[in-house]
């Protein structure tokens, strides 16, 4: 029993395809090419293949990000209090990968921030539309799905004590990451296959074993 429950696992780690959502596309590699000012203290990241960034700002430094229409979306405080814009449409685009968000009427990239305090940990991440693909399927910039090729470059703008700046970076296709992980599913299928045979084969020769000696104990018995 224990060993079809590991195949019929296997079998489904075979077969499954990755979750996106929010998770980001194994699919694909964002990739942090240069951030304008490089401050030491303030360092970008970029979490789970192309959804996510992190920013972390451990220097005692005010970091704003920009959204998708120039208004300030988001910001960390010199004591690292990390907050939102409710005005802005990216607070509510940025809910949703493909942004299928109804945005409210109050987001209004054009009036005054309202900053809402989101955490004190001087570390925000945030997922940004603007580094990974905005579509399903694959890119019409791949031509051969086995290579590595760019998607297109990205700018996310921001601005570290008031000077404007950016990070820039690079989409890249790298192709499905669950083929380079059948092989070695493939071997551990094999593996828990013959381990449960020679289990079961142990098991049938210690009950004729077993068998044997009682026959031979109650000849002996009987003599």
């Amino acid at each position: 029993m224990a060993a079809i429950v590991a195949v019929t696992t296997l079998l489904c780690l075979l077969g499954a395809a990755p979750a996106l959502g929010h998770e980001g596309n194994p699919d694909f590699r964002s990739e942090i090419e240069s951030v304008r000012p490089s401050l030491p203290g303030v360092d970008f990241e970029v979490l789970n293949y192309d959804a996510d960034m992190e920013l972390v700002d451990q220097g005692g430094h005010e970091v704003v990000i920009y959204g998708y229409e120039g208004e300030p979306y988001a910001r960390i405080l010199r004591d690292g209090t990390v907050q939102k814009n409710q005005r802005s449409p990216s607070t509510y685009l940025n809910e949703n990968r493909y942004a299928e968000v109804q945005v409210p009427k109050s987001a209004d990239p054009k009036a005054p921030p309202v900053w809402k305090t989101v955490d004190d940990s001087g570390t925000l991440r945030w997922h940004d539309h603007r580094m990974h693909y905005m579509a399903t399927g694959t890119p019409p910039q791949v031509k051969d799905e086995s290579k590595k090729t760019k998607v297109f470059d990205y700018e996310i703008p921001i601005a570290v004590d008031g000077r404007k700046g950016a990070i820039d970076g690079s989409l890249f296709w790298v192709g499905p990451a669950d083929t380079a992980k059948a092989p070695f599913l493939v071997i551990g299928l094999v593996i828990v296959v013959l381990g449960a045979a020679l289990v079961l084969l142990s098991r049938r020769r210690r009950r004729d074993g077993d068998a044997e000696g009682r026959e031979d104990n109650q000849g002996k018995e009987a003599w």
